[in-house]
């Protein structure tokens, strides 16, 4: 069904514009931030999602590796890091990684997703033998490992560049980047909120490289602090305009800002409204990418099911045990079975597919 414009006229030009399929501008996007009509722009969203996706919502069954929480970078929003021997600290040798995938794996989980601290304390090969541990033993499994502000830290640790750095990854297992450490891609906010990791100008070069050694990779947001609308715009466009010159992001993943604190009040965590908003908006904006992602870690298994009519086509995965958002105050379960994830789709009416981490298909359910 294509949607008109009647029902809001401050909307009409972007009805217009996406019913024929041009692109939106920032200032399109900052007049749907500005709209209280979230229906129409949930409508909008469905819209193009339909024609990209139809009916179909994806997961993944996968586990959440972190070997580390040692990192010398203090990100404002992080709960999850640790200096080296503060009470709490670990850093897990690649035979502890192992061990510890050994004692959760099953079957059917198709990705290892691996993301840890900036920890300066062991050399750059640790990094490469806990990939390289777990392809030897697990060669069928995609490795989906170590964000771009983690790539950065490596060349600065190692003296090598960032593309000799991925590089010797991909010769050890690495297979994908996950799309971590992108924040915002604001320089204000970087300042602010993750002063010791990447600029805007190095996460988006690490993708960049990635993409042209082959690798297909993720693109994360984390909104909900600081940061304006029109950086959150700002940050899509800067990934929309790296999209159409290397085609390399597979989905992008926009993640609410966690309080870090359980016990945080509920002005402290990101509205349902601007949650649903900005999925939408992704989707709207985000013209040249397959699939919008909503993290059911960080809004809840009911929103994840509403967000499919917002835009959403993936909801991610399994997880068997989330860690870095749940040390910042995220209050949802850290794993889904996989009947959990085809019951919350079908109960949204969409055909649930489990695919493998590039969207291939492994089993549709009708």
């Amino acid at each position: 069904m294509t949607i008109t414009a009647k029902a809001n006229p401050d909307l009409a030009t972007i009805v217009e514009k996406v019913n024929a399929g041009e692109r939106l501008t920032l200032e399109d996007g900052l007049a749907l931030y500005a709209s209280e009509d979230l229906l129409t722009i949930a409508q909008l969203a469905n819209q193009v999602n339909r024609q990209k996706n139809g009916d179909r919502v994806y997961f993944i069954q996968n586990m959440y590796i972190n070997p580390t929480n040692v990192c010398e970078a203090r990100c404002a929003f992080c709960g999850f890091r640790r200096d080296p021997g503060e009470e709490g600290a670990y850093t897990m040798s690649p035979e502890e990684v192992l061990a510890y995938v050994r004692e959760r794996m099953t079957e059917n989980i198709r990705e290892f997703h691996i993301v840890g601290g900036h920890n300066h304390t062991v050399p750059f090969e640790y990094y490469v033998d806990t990939i390289a541990i777990l392809k030897q033993h697990y060669p069928d499994v995609t490795i989906k490992a170590y964000t771009a502000a983690e790539i950065q830290f490596f060349a600065k640790i190692s003296g090598l560049s960032v593309e000799d750095v991925l590089k010797r990854l991909i010769d050890a297992g690495l297979d994908t980047l996950p799309g971590g450490g992108a924040e915002i891609l604001s320089e204000r906010y970087r300042a602010k909120m993750s002063p010791d990791k990447a600029s805007t100008d190095e996460w988006l070069e690490v993708h960049r490289i990635a993409h042209s050694l082959g690798l297909k990779t993720h693109a994360t947001m984390l909104y909900g602090s600081i940061e304006t609308h029109e950086e959150r715009l700002m940050h899509m466009i800067r990934l929309r305009e790296l999209q159409d010159e290397t085609g390399g992001f597979m989905v992008f993943i926009p993640l609410a800002m966690q309080p870090r604190s359980v016990n945080a009040g509920i002005k402290r965590r990101t509205s349902a409204m601007d949650d649903l908003k900005t999925i939408a908006i992704s989707r709207l904006m985000l013209d040249n990418f397959p699939h919008i992602k909503s993290y059911w870690i960080n809004i809840g298994t009911q929103l994840t099911q509403l967000s499919m009519h917002y835009g959403a086509s993936d909801i991610h995965g399994t997880l068997v045990e989330e860690r870095i958002s749940h040390a910042a105050g995220a209050l949802t379960q850290t794993s889904l079975t996989r009947d959990e994830l085809i019951w919350l789709i079908k109960g949204a009416h969409r055909v649930p597919v489990e695919r493998d981490t590039f969207y291939n298909v492994v089993k549709v359910y009708d």
